[in-house]
Parts: C-alpha cells; structure tokens; sequence
C-alpha cells in the first residue's frame, strides 16, 4: 500500500513548508469525525455551488431561446413550430457534443446509478455543456445526474490533492449527499438516501457514525440552496382534512395506477435504448430524439416540457380546471418524452420528470373524482412512480411528503410504502447494465463502513 493509495489511511499531506497528517493511521472514531467534517462541509457547499451555476446558465439559455429571440422576432414564445426547431437542434448539438468533446460528455445516464465513479476532468465541458442544453432546450430531464457527475469528478480530484488520506468511496458518498441535499433545498431526503446505503453495509460503526459525514455534507448544501435560490418542490394546496379509512384507499389506489405508468417505462426503457443505440455515432439518433421531442412538445405544450419543477405546480394549480383527458394526454406525453430523453442519450436524470408524472397522475385521478382529497392524490401519485424509477423507500416517500408540505398526511404515505414496496422491490433496476458499466451502489455502500 503506497502513501498515494485515497484509501490508505495513513499519509501526510503537504501545506507549504510543513507536513501534517491528514488523518491518523488508527484514529477514534469520535476525532475521525471531527477530522473529516470540515471537508465534509466544504464538498457540500461546493456541490450545491456547482448547482447553482449550472442552473443560472442553463436558466440564461433557456431565456434567450424562449423569451429573448421570440420577443424579438416577434412570435409566440410555444409557438408549436418554434418548439420543433427548439427541440431538433437540441439533439442535434447534443449528438455532436456527445461524438466529438473530450470523453465523450461522459458516460451514458441510462447506465449510471446516483453513485458514479469519478470521470476524467477532461470529460466535464462536454458534459456540462450537455447537461446546460438539455435544461435550456425544454428536454423532459432534470440536472442530477450531470451535477453528480461533474460534482463528484472535482471533489475526488481536489480531495485528492489536498488530503489523499480521504477514500475516494467516502468523498462520492458525501458529494451525493450534498448534491441531493442542494437539489431538494432539504438534507432529510439525502440522509435517508445515506441511510438505505448505512444500513446495507456489514460495519460494526454506530448507524449515526456513518451517516454523520454524509449528512454534513448533505446540510450545508441544503443551507447554501436556502441563502441563494428559493426553488422549491413543496406545492400550495388546499388543506388537508384526514378522513383516515377513505384517504388510505384512495391513496393505495392511486399509487398502484402510478406504479403501473412507472412500470411501463421500466419496460420499454431497455428496449426503447436498445433502439436508439443501434447507430454507430450519436449524432443521428440524437437528432432524431429530439425531433421525437419536438413533436411531443408541440403536442402537449409548455407544460410537457423541461424538468417539471415549475410545470408540476402550474398543473396542480389548475387541478379544477382540467378536464381529465387533458390530463391523460399530459401524463401520456410526460412518459414517453422521459422514455425517449432518458434512452437517447440526454445528458440529465429521471428523477425530477418521474415526479411531474406522479403528480399529474394525482391530478387525473382527482379531476375523475374530484371528491378525493387532492393533496392525498398528489402524494400517492408521486409515491408510487418514484418507487418503481428511483427505487429507494425512504428517498420516494421523503419526495412525495416534500411535494405536498403536510406531515399529516405522512401516516397514509407510510401505510402505502409498505404494500407498495412488497410488489416493487423484486422488479430490475431503471439502469441499464453494458459491458463495463457495473452497478457503483455497491462501491457507495462500502464507503459508509
């Protein structure tokens, strides 16, 4: 074992003209921690600031190509034509960023799992790049899966640097935390993530020992997001008044209807990625996704595209408003816009579109029965979709709690999860799996030992 060696625990680390050690070769478990929080606060900060200035370029983009040019032009801004042209030469550059930049703007999302490894640096301006027109261009994907990415590959190279004594599989641990807490505005969501990869772990560490690093980690970056942006997933809803036996049925009901659109992506994911892989260059399948795109787009409206943040509280908004077929063809839309985003080779992630579905479904069934509690739909809704796409208990039920903002309901939701998880947790993983790309979330839960 060399002093070079990240997983090595015992090598000093040069600051000027002094050597100190970074970390003890046998420390306790108490002056380890202390010892590695200040890294742990400082990735967190630097993973919700890579966020932040992904997000600000993104959102100059995305002003230029659907306020700025058509004001001046003189066109409606969703124009369906304008959505078309939009949307092709998103895949289109997308295709020629992905055949010709450095590392090829990074691995494929559909094979990658919330855990990567580090890509070279030279990957990262290509990647970023993508990511930008994918969040710009109205793309039915959300920015985690890029910022993860770049996140981790900066964090591992600088940790590595500066205090090689850290383990590469701690430091993508912390940067996911951070980031997810950065993402949700919320560090609750990313500890329950830490706490599913805790729990699997053969460590004889206290669980909160484990979770104590990531969690740091993942605080600060929720606190930098509540000082700079006030994004926010949580949707302004009517009241909710618990009416237990009735809401936990229509609760059970509408999440197995969202678990079934769930399950349909998970089928025809392989398939649907198959088919956009059989080009030999990405540069024509892209192009051809985002004609794919266009199209849908120019069918379903503004509300159908981008990453849904914004879009999911507007439908809800119009809950009593919508008839239910133009809900249908929303969800409709949403899903296959995903499919085909997600399989194509779009730089971004499944996560923030699945929860427009889940709330979309939440809509549909409310305006069929508008006597349901809404807030009770919504939840279920996004629930049971997040269970079968981001297949975490924890992290699904801490999404839908945060997309409604009532903890009185949390007792319905967690009386759900459980029959839920029974019929999802045998199901394969939304990932796909080619030669060389191995599942990383085994390599993430060594890291919490």
């Amino acid at each position: 074992m060399t002093a070079n060696d990240p997983d090595h625990a015992g090598p000093t680390t040069e600051f000027g003209r002094s050597h100190i050690q970074a970390v003890p070769a046998d420390p306790s478990p108490t002056r380890r921690l202390l010892m590695l929080s200040g890294p742990a606060l400082l990735i967190g900060i630097a993973s919700a600031l890579g966020l932040i200035v992904l997000d600000l370029i993104a959102e100059a983009l995305e002003n230029l190509l659907w306020d700025g040019l058509p004001a001046l032009i003189g066109f409606d801004q969703y124009a369906p034509w304008w959505i078309l042209v939009v949307l092709t030469l998103a895949g289109f550059a997308t295709g020629l960023i992905v055949r010709f930049a450095p590392g090829h703007a990074g691995p494929d999302p559909a094979t990658e799992s919330f855990f990567p490894p580090a890509v070279p640096l030279i990957t990262l301006p290509g990647l970023a790049l993508a990511a930008i027109i994918t969040l710009a261009t109205g793309v039915s994907l959300g920015p985690e899966a890029p910022i993860i990415t770049l996140n981790v590959a900066l964090a591992v190279w600088v940790c590595k640097k500066v205090i090689p004594a850290v383990p590469t599989k701690l430091i993508i641990l912390m940067v996911v935390t951070g980031t997810f807490g950065a993402l949700f505005g919320s560090p609750l969501g990313a500890a329950l993530l830490a706490t599913s990869v805790a729990a699997a772990t053969a460590s004889k560490a206290l669980l909160w020992d484990r979770l104590f690093l990531p969690l740091v980690s993942a605080a600060s970056g929720s606190l930098v997001m509540m000082v700079f942006s006030g994004h926010t997933m949580s949707l302004t809803l009517p009241e909710y008044t618990p009416a237990v036996f009735a809401d936990l049925g229509v609760a059970l009901a509408v999440a197995a209807v969202a678990m079934g659109a769930g399950l349909c992506l998970l089928l025809l994911f392989p398939h649907v990625h198959r088919l956009f892989h059989r080009w030999r260059g990405p540069v024509i399948p892209l192009t051809v996704a985002g004609v794919l795109l266009g199209a849908l787009g120019a069918l379903g409206g503004e509300v159908t595209l981008f990453k849904g943040v914004d879009q999911m509280a507007q439908l809800a908004a119009a809950a009593d408003d919508v008839e239910a077929w133009q809900v249908a063809m929303i969800v409709v839309i949403k899903l296959a816009a995903l499919l085909i985003a997600g399989a194509a080779g779009f730089r971004g992630g499944r996560v923030f579109p699945t929860v427009f579905i889940g709330v979309a479904v939440g809509v549909l069934a409310y305006a069929i029965f508008p006597s349901i509690s809404l807030t009770v739909a919504l939840g279920a809704g996004v629930l049971g979709i997040c269970l079968v796409v981001v297949r975490d208990g924890w992290l699904s039920l801490f999404i839908a709690a945060v997309v409604v903002g009532d903890a009185t309901l949390l007792p319905i939701l967690c009386m759900v999860v459980l029959p839920c998880w029974l019929a999802v947790a045998r199901l394969p993983q939304m990932q796909i799996t080619e030669p060389g790309a191995v599942a990383h979330d085994t390599d993430s839960k060594q890291a919490a030992q």
